[in-house]
């Protein structure tokens, strides 16, 4: 079917956002031109009003409303940790857990030589700059277990370890409630390396 070039441009558009395939791409737009014109208005403004609100943190680089951010702002955060997270996202998820209250630093992606993505196409040159603050007394890295996380947190130890400072990870493991036989062999494996003393 040929679509008219309106709607043909917003199931493109769809297409271009992560993890949405030609099929999901057209059922948002379908879905999209049935919504009242005022709710199209409304969906409209409020995308314009988070790209032009939004601002990246001068100093943690997490997107915010403000910079510094509220996190980098507090005067309650344990300014002596700093977790380090790929992607903001990974911050609300730490954020949501409610434990942890330090600082942050969202490194805007992983090393990915397979994607083009090197070392200097991330944020850890900024990271090594915050670590020279004498303040700073462990760095938690937060970065998932992939290929990508595992090489970045790799070369991000190397560098951290001359400044004498504490590095430590995030355990990964089993999910609360799973069961162990149908876990794959790495999620045991790490689950076994992450053991804490009880």
């Amino acid at each position: 079917m040929i679509y008219p070039k309106a709607v043909a441009s917003l199931i493109e558009y769809f297409q271009k956002f992560p993890s949405v395939g030609p099929k999901s791409a057209q059922r948002m737009a379908f879905y999209l031109l049935r919504m009242p014109e005022v709710e199209v208005q409304k969906f409209a403004q409020s995308i314009i009003d988070a790209k032009h609100n939004t601002k990246t943190c001068e100093i943690c680089f997490n997107i915010s409303s403000s910079s510094p951010c509220e996190i980098c702002e507090s005067t309650t955060r344990d300014r002596g940790t700093i977790c380090v997270v790929a992607e903001t996202k990974d911050l609300i998820a730490i954020e949501k857990t409610n434990e942890y209250k330090g600082l942050y630093h969202v490194l805007q992606g992983l090393i990915s030589p397979m994607d083009g993505i090197g070392a200097d196409d991330i944020r850890i040159k900024e990271l090594l700059n915050r670590l020279t603050n004498d303040e700073i007394k462990e760095v938690i890295l937060a970065l998932s277990p992939s290929v990508e996380g595992e090489a970045t947190s790799l070369y991000l130890s190397k560098l951290i370890r001359p400044f004498g400072i504490k590095i430590s990870r995030i355990a990964f493991g089993l999910p609360v409630g799973a069961d162990l036989e149908y876990a794959d062999e790495i999620t045991i494996a790490k689950a076994i390396e992450g053991r804490r003393e009880l």
